[in-house]
């Protein structure tokens, strides 16, 4: 059977090309499409690995281009969809190219997908689409309250992939993740990009009071959790996948400047951004009842195993230092 991933060759997307190709034979998958427009944040050495497996394919292009799109999907059974804008602060100077790709080109996978007859689509979104919440926190049934171009784009792509279930029968379920982390993560995101200053000794922007609240997800929790929604999930039907640590950024600015053996001195307080969420939280008990999610990787250990990622992958990041947007 034919899956293809969208997003493939970005962070969360190449990492679950590897999970799939290592669990592909389990799940009756032998024609692996990867399929990514290459922008910035996608870069084909990262699926170097899985590349070189007879059961993968790379196709380069846009899920914006029908014509692509359509060849793309056709004969698949299942789709894994991760490609997306989406850097919150990209979003709030350039917020055009978030609803292009991530509203309109969701609902060109989702009617190829409807036309090719897919039988499973899981649309890969974000806690935050949910807004911010003081306390407690977010079931699936949450209204959406989302406070950026970024999360109101991922909204839009939501209400577009369940609409597609109900209208059309499309079997659709959605994800909605709290904040990645891991190697291979774009160093325009905290963690990256606080562990290669510190690496290069310049100072890590702490924005506001640094007192905004995150939970913490390891790449490969994530991607098992995709995985059981994918095989065992119901139409109609959305899953939080949570990672258990809940930190406000300041906490984990100091736990990294210790990985990296720096100082407070390091720590430069910035401007907040506009409209910054002060928190997100996920009830994941849905997810971990229905389908026997639970987060393994402790988040001291996924920590250190990013930090030393990147401070042996320079090769890697090195030339992304700077990138022009």
């Amino acid at each position: 059977m034919r899956v293809v991933i969208t997003g493939a060759a970005g962070f969360i997307g190449s990492r679950l090309s590897e999970v799939l190709v290592d669990q592909a034979e389990r799940l009756d998958y032998d024609d692996i499409v990867l399929f990514d427009a290459l922008t910035y944040s996608g870069r084909l050495e990262n699926l170097e690995a899985v590349r070189r497996d007879s059961r993968v394919t790379f196709v380069k292009g846009s899920i914006t281009d029908e014509l692509v799109v359509d060849e793309v999907l056709s004969g698949a059974h299942a789709v894994l969809h991760l490609a997306a804008e989406s850097h919150v602060d990209r979003s709030i100077t350039g917020a055009r190219l978030f609803y292009e790709t991530n509203v309109m080109g969701t609902q060109q996978l989702l009617e190829s997908a409807r036309r090719a007859g897919v039988e499973r689509f899981v649309h890969v979104s974000t806690d935050e689409v949910y807004g911010s919440i003081d306390e407690g926190a977010w079931r699936e049934d949450h209204i959406l309250e989302p406070n950026s171009p970024y999360s109101s784009s991922k909204a839009g792509s939501d209400l577009a992939a369940l609409a597609y279930q109900r209208t059309y029968g499309l079997n659709v379920m959605v994800t909605r993740c709290s904040n990645n982390y891991g190697p291979r993560q774009f160093p325009e995101k905290l963690i990256p990009l606080f562990v290669t200053n510190l690496f290069d000794g310049v100072k890590v922007p702490l924005y506001g009071d640094g007192l905004n609240v995150r939970d913490w997800l390891f790449v490969d929790d994530h991607c098992g959790g995709i995985l059981r929604v994918l095989e065992g999930g119901r139409a109609g039907e959305i899953y939080n996948i949570g990672g258990g640590t809940e930190l406000t950024n300041v906490a984990i600015t100091h736990l990294l400047l210790e990985l990296c053996g720096a100082d407070e001195s390091m720590i430069e307080p910035v401007a907040d951004r506009l409209g910054h969420d002060r928190r997100y939280s996920v009830d994941w008990t849905k997810i971990r009842d229905e389908l026997g999610y639970q987060p393994e990787v402790n988040f001291e250990e996924g920590l250190a195993r990013t930090v030393k990622w990147y401070r042996e992958n320079e090769p890697w990041w090195r030339p992304l230092k700077g990138r022009p947007s």
